[in-house]
């Protein structure tokens, strides 16, 4: 798995924060490539890898989705990874979409948008 697709992951994310979070974020919310943790990296990379199929799979029709079933899509492929990663993660880690919130559902619409405009550039 390419490193450059989980830093595209990485930049929608920190893009998202950026604008939706209310107030000041956590600093690792935003931290840079460099400084995110291993399991966070590789977590981005499936995550991006699973748009990416979905994408590819549906021959670009995912762009008929609204802007939450896309966001859900994502919010689904991360829980997977936390519950990869993590023995007992905190409820918090994985909520579902009613308990997620609004920045982050925003945030993880964009970036299903954006590895959309990624693989779409790509294949036109």
């Amino acid at each position: 798995m390419s490193d450059e697709q989980g830093r595209i992951f990485r930049e929608a994310w920190i893009a998202g924060v950026n604008k939706y979070y209310p107030g000041e974020p956590k600093p690792g919310y935003i931290a840079p490539w460099e400084d995110t943790p291993d399991w966070e990296r590789a977590s981005a990379t499936a995550v991006y890898r699973q748009v990416h199929d979905f994408i590819v799979a549906t021959e670009g029709s995912t762009a008929k989705l609204t802007r939450e079933q896309k966001g859900r899509f994502v919010a689904l492929c991360w829980i997977g990874q936390i519950f990869r990663h993590f023995e007992d993660p905190k409820p918090a880690y994985v909520a579902d979409w009613e308990a997620m919130p609004e920045w982050q559902r925003n945030t993880d619409s964009d970036i299903f948008e954006r590895i959309e405009e990624n693989v779409t550039s790509r294949t036109s």
